[in-house]
């Protein structure tokens, strides 16, 4: 919207200087900021994070008359981690309505819609979105943790990263990108976006080919469901997930500037990904809108709609900038949870014998004798630090 008023103003502008008669578009100068990524990105933070905390107690309020609370597992089923969440039990969830809502009206007002990076990162948020709340829903109707069937749940997640990683792939505007004139041979340096890349190498690390599109799924699919296992203790994912996108609207940013991608860090370039600074920053600002009520005690969990949804997003972010492994970096808090799991899993079913005391690992802490806030906030330091590294490594060679 305020792109299109830019757009607008800029036709009647250059009609009055055509004609060397000055109207309403020169006293309405302003309207010239409006094209700038930086400015709409920072309205779209800072909308997002207003909207939130004017909505907010309304959501919440809502939410608590629906009688929508969070079910706890049992004594039975996590013994000593029930002593210790048992007070959670009816705290509201489906929170993440409040950041997808917030997120959707800041990007259709400071956005380009039809721009093809933000458009795909938009349409994974809300499916899966969509996935975490019918999975809210149906824990809320069974009043046990059960939700979706685990089957259900990745049939959804393959379905909607298959589709993202498909229009991606034959989009023309999406599929090529810039790493500016080969050192070696003076030639002009394109990069697909089926190419592998790593900011410590300045040439694509390997050419995936038609291979992407399942490795764009499961990168998707990885995120949205490492975010998920995240999403345990009071702020732990919103705090992480701050942290991570400011990461990834910093390389967006770079990465649609062409002298700083092509001349001075050599990293993918599309003049495109601009469009995406403004998604991430709108998620940053409703995430901080969100912490404000989540933050420990939590009044509202955001609950599976909430951490599919931004899981998905980061993890289409993070292809759409061609930085797919610095994922593993500045995304890091978000794949330790993740790997804990997994480790957890596949210790027990081969040595039948566990590593943590429970999974995922941040639970572990809290059985160690960790107060839920330092585990929390110690995880929020250590997301920062990564995410800091992760941009870091954009300029080492």
């Amino acid at each position: 919207m305020l792109y299109e008023l830019y757009t607008w103003w800029k036709t009647a502008f250059e009609a009055e200087v055509s004609s060397g008669q000055e109207g309403w578009a020169h006293s309405w100068s302003f309207f010239n900021i409006f094209q700038y990524i930086t400015v709409r990105a920072l309205l779209a933070c800072l909308l997002s994070f207003v909207l939130s905390l004017v909505l907010g107690p309304r959501i919440i309020r809502k939410l608590i008359s629906m009688k929508v609370g969070q079910p706890i597992r049992t004594a039975a089923e996590v013994h000593k981690l029930h002593e210790l969440h048992g007070a959670k039990a009816g705290t509201p969830t489906m929170g993440g309505v409040m950041i997808i809502g917030t997120v959707l009206i800041a990007i259709f007002i400071c956005g380009r819609l039809m721009n093809p990076f933000l458009a795909v990162t938009t349409f994974v948020m809300l499916s899966l979105g969509l996935l975490g709340f019918l999975d809210d829903y149906t824990k809320v109707v069974k009043k046990n943790s059960d939700g979706v069937s685990a089957k259900t749940k990745l049939c959804w997640q393959f379905g909607v990263g298959l589709l993202a990683a498909l229009f991606l792939y034959f989009k023309k505007e999406t599929g090529m990108f810039d790493l500016g004139i080969d050192s070696m041979t003076g030639d002009a340096n394109p990069m697909k976006i089926t190419d592998l890349a790593f900011p410590l190498f300045k040439q694509a690390v390997l050419p995936l080919g038609i291979f992407a599109i399942p490795f764009f799924v499961a990168i998707i699919v990885g995120a949205s469901n490492a975010v998920n296992l995240t999403d345990g203790l009071d702020g732990l994912a919103t705090g992480c997930t701050i942290s991570t996108s400011m990461a990834y609207a910093g390389v967006a940013y770079l990465a649609h500037h062409h002298f700083l991608a092509v001349e001075y860090l050599t990293i993918p370039h599309n003049p495109l990904l601009g469009e995406l600074v403004i998604f991430l920053g709108a998620l940053v600002g409703a995430g901080f809108g969100f912490l404000w009520f989540n933050c420990h005690p939590a009044k509202v969990f955001m609950g599976d709609t909430g951490s599919l949804a931004i899981g998905g997003a980061i993890g289409t972010a993070a292809i759409c900038t061609k930085q797919e492994l610095l994922l593993v970096i500045v995304g890091g808090v978000f794949v330790m949870e993740a790997l804990s799991v997994i480790l957890q899993v596949g210790s027990f079913k081969l040595r039948k014998k566990r590593i943590f005391k429970m999974a995922p690992i941040h639970h572990h802490f809290e059985l160690l004798g960790w107060h839920e806030s330092q585990v929390i906030i110690r995880f929020w330091i250590l997301s920062l630090i990564l995410a800091l590294s992760g941009l870091a490594l954009l300029k080492v060679l």
